[in-house]
């Protein structure tokens, strides 16, 4: 590479380990909560400014990797390029599709600005969806997907690397979070769903994820359930207990029946 090169690739290194040190620090509880004490009526605008931030901090980033002038390491080419822009299409619409099992507006932060919430915590309830049986960060490995299926060059492999290494640390401190809001529910998630890298099948199926939702701390998963759902919940949840402890249905209607 040229000495411009390595200049490149030195400010990106740079600007990479800034927007991660800041993003960190934002959404870090200490950050968070000292914010809530000194200007608590800047909370319900809090996750909106965060994300607002993310986005304009990645401006200079992306123009930098835009008009570099770094010769290509790698680049897919006949079949491969097939391949690999069919998976990284794919990944994108599995991103449209997914939505439904995120509370969008909680997540740009349009629901606490609605609701004035002051709280430091975002309010957001334990949920399960399909997808979060096959693996506990769905979002993220789909970025995976899109970041490893382009060409690169020697600035944007250095990105990917730096937002692989992001997204594994950043798993990890974003679930901290999650188990000190959902307990020792969200612990058992962890044991039997992988983070990142998912299975080809679940690994748990429906009746498991709704246990978990119903024994998470903080409430339950999405909006409010009517009674009926409520009842097909606390059944699913029951018979998973059962079939854990290896006690059948039988024994157990029997115990309840005073026998």
């Amino acid at each position: 590479m040229k000495a411009a090169n390595w200049h490149e690739l030195g400010v990106l290194t740079l600007l990479w380990f800034a927007y991660f040190a800041l993003h960190s620090a934002l959404a870090a509880l200490p950050v968070k909560r000292a914010i809530g004490r000194l200007w608590p009526r800047a909370m319900p605008f809090y996750r909106l400014a965060f994300n607002l931030v993310a986005l304009l901090t990645l401006v200079p980033i992306a123009v930098l990797v835009w008009r570099a002038d770094s010769p290509l390491l790698w680049a897919w080419t006949g079949s491969a390029a097939w391949f690999a822009n069919g998976v990284a299409l794919a990944a994108l619409a599995s991103v449209v599709f997914s939505r439904q099992a995120y509370d969008t507006g909680l997540f740009i932060g349009w629901r606490q600005w609605q609701a004035q919430r002051r709280e430091v915590d975002d309010g957001e309830r334990f949920r399960l969806s399909p997808y979060h049986r096959y693996v506990r960060h769905p979002w993220y490995f789909i970025g995976l997907v899109l970041i490893w299926t382009r060409d690169m060059n020697a600035l944007t492999l250095a990105s990917a690397v730096a937002l692989t290494l992001y997204l594994i640390v950043g798993s990890r401190l974003e679930e901290m979070k999650l188990v000190h809001a959902h307990g020792e529910s969200y612990r058992r998630y962890m044991a039997r769903v992988p983070g990142l890298l998912p299975r080809p099948w679940p690994s748990i199926n429906a009746a498991e994820a709704d246990h978990l939702v119903t024994m998470a701390v903080g409430g339950s998963a999405g909006p409010t359930p009517d009674r009926a759902t409520r009842r097909e919940r606390r059944r699913r949840a029951r018979t998973v207990a059962r079939q854990t402890s290896g006690e059948s249905p039988s024994a157990s209607a029997g115990r309840s029946s005073g026998t």
